[in-house]
């Protein structure tokens, strides 16, 4: 999206979008701008509701924002003006930004203008979004210096738009090849360097546990590596997604929801467009992330419940359940990571358990650590733009639900209960006591119901959460 700055309405004819905080439905007193006055009794600027007026070859659209507004709640606002009012936009838009707006404010309404031109038919011929043209500029009246809040507000969008692709795509589009060849453009375009580990140089290394899961599959899997290193780099972050293409369960076949495992990789979709995210704002952190990608299939060379099999730390693990396979191949993604790159911090993300939603249903994410800095950390940074967390235990209590007697470890408890806990259990077991690691299992969180379409779909939580927390250091 192009922008330009004005000073004033003068001689502009087209659309322009008016924020207002709230008054009183009560007040004697109009909501006034550009030579329009709407009493109260029309539009107030109560939260989430909107006034059109034709006047002056203009269609002016006063948005209400509440008395007091979020970042989240903001975003979703001007999302819904851009998705649901697109019919008024023609090439010649404005912005108002209020006086009294804060930097993050600007930064969330640039951002949900740009995410409402998102749309979930990518097979279906429609009509490009105004925004989205390439003569399109988005005229900007401001009296303060915004320049930065408004480059910065664009990247989040591009970057969580990016993550809305890669989820929402089929998984025939959407292989293991296609986010290895995504992260190497990605990284060319926007600066960081990366390294693909396909089948022969996964089995010469040692990934023994990702293969297992992904050797039903005639897509080969493909191990991701990203390294983003800026001169000066302050400290080193390490980053690890789940990106399970799609999951039929494996031989424990799925008896329900398997059409919606496309997005079964949004851990991996959130820590790509986070790569994208903190190399186009030059954070000055060095961050190493991993995608192991791989697909989760039945076929005759799928590997077995009972199988033990062996991984990259070199513990074996006894399969319980084939369709407890994220934790798989995140135990070599984690442990690849850490005997190699020695990040500072570890974080992963994955669409992990069923059990998480059971526990917190579809308004945050679990949280599982046992460093309390990094807890608040995360919490306080995911509080900022509304992207939740809660943490959950990881008491050793829960360590015999990953007792096996055959092997090292287990790959699930068997049980109906605790089970986001013993998956993260499972992992930490491979993170080597690791004194910064983090696990954020997002399988309420990373695809859902919205107004936004009519079937579930991507949100890219992560993208955003990430790089806050990264700035925040």
């Amino acid at each position: 999206m192009k922008t330009k700055y004005i000073q004033s309405l003068d001689n502009f004819t087209g659309t322009i979008l008016i924020p207002v905080f709230e008054t009183n439905v009560k007040s004697i007193v109009p909501i006034e701008y550009h030579g329009i006055s709407v009493p109260s009794k029309v539009f107030y600027g109560k939260k989430d509701t909107h006034y059109l007026v034709e006047k002056y070859d203009c269609t002016h659209v006063f948005i209400g924002l509440g008395k007091d507004i979020d970042y989240k709640a903001l975003k979703t606002i001007f999302r819904r003006i851009s998705a649901k009012q697109k019919d008024v936009f023609g090439i010649n838009v404005a912005l108002v930004i209020p006086d009294e707006f804060k930097n993050d404010q600007v930064e969330a309404t640039i951002s949900g203008l740009l995410l409402g031109t998102y749309d979930l038919g990518h097979y279906k011929k429609s009509e490009l979004h105004s925004f989205k043209k390439e003569d399109f500029e988005l005229q900007i009246l401001t009296k303060k210096d915004i320049h930065s809040d408004v480059e910065k507000g664009i990247k989040i969008a591009n970057a969580q738009l990016e993550t809305f692709n890669l989820v929402d795509l089929p998984p025939n589009k959407v292989t293991p090849k296609y986010l290895a060849d995504w992260a190497t453009e990605t990284g060319k375009k926007y600066g960081f360097n990366v390294t693909v580990f396909g089948k022969e140089k996964a089995t010469e290394i040692g990934l023994h546990s990702f293969l297992s899961v992904g050797q039903g599959s005639a897509r080969e899997p493909q191990f991701i590596i990203m390294e983003y290193k800026p001169a000066n780099a302050k400290k080193h972050i390490g980053l690890v997604g789940k990106g399970i293409t799609f999951d039929t369960g494996g031989l424990n076949i799925k008896t329900a929801g398997m059409v919606q495992m496309k997005c079964d990789m949004a851990g991996a979709g959130a820590v790509l467009g986070a790569m994208q995210l903190i190399a186009d704002l030059q954070l000055p952190y060095q961050v190493t992330a991993i995608v192991p990608a791989c697909e989760n299939s039945v076929d005759a060379t799928s590997f077995l419940p009972s199988d033990v099999i062996n991984s990259y730390s070199g513990h074996t693990i006894e399969i319980i359940d084939t369709d407890a396979e994220g934790r798989l191949i995140l135990a070599d993604g984690l442990s690849y990571l850490i005997k190699n790159y020695k990040p500072e911090t570890v974080l992963d993300l994955a669409t992990l358990t069923g059990s998480v939603v059971g526990t917190l249903g579809y308004e945050c994410a679990g949280l599982f650590t046992n460093n309390d800095d990094l807890s608040k950390s995360l919490q306080n940074s995911g509080k900022e733009i509304g992207e939740k967390l809660w943490q959950l235990p990881l008491w050793d209590d829960y360590k015999g639900d990953i007792d096996s007697e055959i092997a090292d470890v287990k790959n699930y408890s068997g049980k109906p209960v605790a089970g986001a806990i013993s998956a993260a259990k499972f992992l930490e077991f491979f993170t080597e006591k690791h004194p910064s690691w983090a696990h954020l299992d997002i399988a309420g969180v990373a695809f859902g119901d919205s107004e936004f379409a009519k079937t579930k779909h991507a949100t890219a939580y992560g993208v955003h959460l990430i790089t806050k927390f990264i700035e925040n250091l």
